[in-house]
């Protein structure tokens, strides 16, 4: 999933090449999955003869500003990215599609726009979970105005991020990737900047000393930086980088001769070394504790369905007898006196049959 590091690529490049150019060609695709609130020729409409007056970013949301509103918001989803037609943008292998001259704009295009200088970009989504949507203030409405500070442009201070943590019992993977928190960490990032920080991801974030903070925050600062260098291309991240192995497998996968695991945190898989990253012991109590009362509750979860299914069955054999037509049991009766004289009758003739 595109995290800030290859948002932030995309908007740099829309930045220098496209701003204060006018938008001279549209198309929309008509895909409402994607284009989210408003139709694709209200989108077209909105944006043809439009000058592009800045590109901006908030955590993995990007939009223009225009000469004058609405402006478009793309919010990238699993595997949005934006190409501009002869310039480098961010590769992120997820996102990637093949473009050539031949096939420009992508089948994926979501949205394309043809500059005065003739100049084209495109927004593709080849697994459709991206947003795009037409607002008047892309600040003041969802999702951008439920994000919490961006985690490049608006760095919260080492006491402030130290006493907003203590107030906390979740486990700190978690928190980064919680964007009403922090926005633009998304699982990659958060999976690095806790390696590099040495941090557990299950750490509990209320124990988390000062200097655990200070050190996690500037983790963050350095590994979006360095990605955002590189234009977000994995293959050129640093070989002492985490991500670089993450999709190795289990038992196969290690960063610098050390052996790296892989867990659930914060619902997302996760990778972490466990020598270098230790649990502490009140978060390894809690998340014991933790463990057990999942525990019991699913075996009190079991136990009250297998009672269910008792008390099921037992209504069905009540129901079922309760069904029975009175008819029936005559009938059952009479089949079954109807077949004791023929009982009778063999047993005499055998006796007959005897004496002779």
């Amino acid at each position: 999933m595109p995290e800030s590091p290859e948002v932030e690529v995309a908007r740099r490049a829309l930045e220098e090449n496209c701003v204060g150019k006018r938008i001279v060609k549209c198309t929309v695709d008509e895909d409402p999955k994607v284009i989210d609130g408003v139709s694709a020729s209200d989108l077209q409409s909105a944006l043809l003869g439009k000058t592009i007056v800045s590109a901006l970013r908030k955590g993995k949301n990007l939009w223009l500003r225009l000469d004058f509103p609405p402006f478009p918001t793309f919010q990238f989803g699993m595997a949005g990215a934006i190409y501009i037609k002869g310039i480098e943008t961010a590769k992120y292998k997820r996102s990637a599609v093949n473009i050539t001259d031949e096939d420009w704009p992508s089948k994926y295009s979501k949205v394309f726009a043809q500059l005065d200088d003739g100049l084209e970009f495109s927004f593709t989504d080849k697994r459709r979970f991206a947003k795009v949507r037409l607002v008047h203030d892309p600040e003041s409405v969802p999702p951008i105005s439920e994000l919490g500070p961006d985690a490049l442009n608006e760095p919260m201070k080492v006491d402030e991020f130290a006493k907003a943590l203590s107030q906390k019992k979740t486990p700190i993977k978690a928190l980064l990737l919680d964007q009403s928190f922090i926005s633009g960490i998304g699982n990659w990032i958060a999976d690095e900047v806790l390696y590099q920080a040495r941090i557990h991801p299950m750490e509990k974030v209320s124990d988390l000393s000062k200097e655990n903070c200070e050190t996690l925050l500037k983790c963050i600062k350095e590994v979006i930086e360095k990605a955002i260098a590189v234009g977000a291309d994995s293959s050129q991240y640093p070989d002492e980088w985490i991500v670089r192995y993450r999709d190795q497998k289990p038992g196969k996968a290690f960063v610098e001769g050390r052996k790296i695991e892989f867990i659930t945190a914060g619902g997302r898989t996760t990778a972490f070394v466990p020598e270098l990253q230790k649990l502490s012991s009140s978060s390894k109590a809690a998340s014991s504790k933790s463990r057990k009362s999942k525990s019991d509750a699913d075996d009190e979860k079991e136990a009250q369905e297998n009672s269910k299914s008792d008390k099921d069955k037992d209504s069905s054999r009540v129901a079922k007898r309760k069904s029975k037509k009175p008819e029936d049991d005559d009938a059952t009766q009479k089949k079954s006196s109807s077949k004791k004289p023929a009982i009778k009758e063999s047993v005499a003739v055998m006796k007959k049959k005897a004496r002779k």
